[in-house]
């Protein structure tokens, strides 16, 4: 038995964030009100998160994750990442989503309370986060590195947009967004699927020289789909009223928020991933 895995720091917070998002699960099942595709998300996002960092926590107590085909660091890191992201998408979309004012009945304060216990698991999970991630100097995993969590970022985001994508119809430039959208987060999804299966040292090319390229081709790709998204969709149409969380129009520009997010996180990735390689 290792004592490591739940005495240490990340293993405290590993403790934390399970005992947080049970809670926050818990209270929200009590209520009997999480119907609806925001509440199943919410949901899926606490009940996920529990589970696998209980598996992380066993595995490392137990000391069996050695024996996995897979690298550890790679995996915990990105996991840490994933559910930082995941966590805090619910712990904003519960409450703008279920928790109306005032808020004065029984089955509201649970609603409240788990949301308050759902912002401590995410801020758990961002400690985690802190403390695993490499230092500069640091010979690590990848997905600790910022690059490597910048990747998680960056296909989680592409997956709320999707989520967000109800209609494009035949218009040339919203077809070219998705496809910037879909072939960014399948390259960036089998990069990290490589790397935690430890198949990217099989390559036989410069791994560090292809990703700054990729990089570099996401962040020019991306930057069209500022440019074009919004041109499309919001030429000629106003915003429709009344207009609720379901209307297209609202849908469309949190599509242009979350495309610019990924720019951001492409443009960063490049930098980081230049200093990596060639300084």
């Amino acid at each position: 038995v290792n004592l490591q895995a739940v005495t240490s720091w990340v293993g405290i917070a590993r403790l934390f964030a399970i005992l947080l998002s049970c809670i926050s699960f818990s209270l929200v099942a009590s209520t009997g009100n999480f119907g609806g595709p925001y509440g199943t998300w919410c949901m899926f996002s606490w009940c996920f998160c529990f589970a696998v960092t209980v598996l992380v926590v066993l595995l490392e107590l137990l000391e069996f994750y050695p024996k996995l085909p897979l690298s550890w660091d790679d995996f915990t890191s990105a996991f840490s990442m994933l559910a930082a992201l995941m966590i805090f998408t619910s712990s904003v979309v519960f409450p703008s989503t279920f928790i109306s004012s005032p808020c004065s009945s029984s089955s509201c304060m649970r609603q409240a309370a788990a949301t308050a216990m759902s912002c401590l698991c995410f801020l758990a999970y961002a400690f985690e986060v802190g403390l695993t991630r490499a230092k500069p100097g640091d010979i690590s995993s990848f997905l600790s590195t910022v690059p490597g969590l910048l990747k998680v970022f960056e296909a989680y985001v592409a997956c709320l947009i999707f989520s967000l994508l109800d209609s494009y119809g035949s218009e040339a430039g919203l077809q070219w967004c998705v496809a910037v959208y879909s072939i960014c987060f399948i390259v960036t999804l089998l990069i990290i699927i490589f790397t935690i299966g430890r198949c990217l040292s099989y390559m036989p090319c410069p791994l560090e020289k292809v990703l700054v390229a990729y990089n570099a081709l996401a962040m020019v790709m991306y930057l069209t789909a500022i440019i074009l998204w919004p041109l499309y969709s919001f030429h000629n149409k106003s915003r429709p009223n009344p207009c609720n969380k379901d209307c297209p129009w609202n849908k469309h520009l949190g599509v242009t928020f979350l495309t610019i997010f990924n720019f951001l996180a492409y443009l960063v990735d490049m930098v980081y991933s230049t200093r990596m390689v060639f300084i």
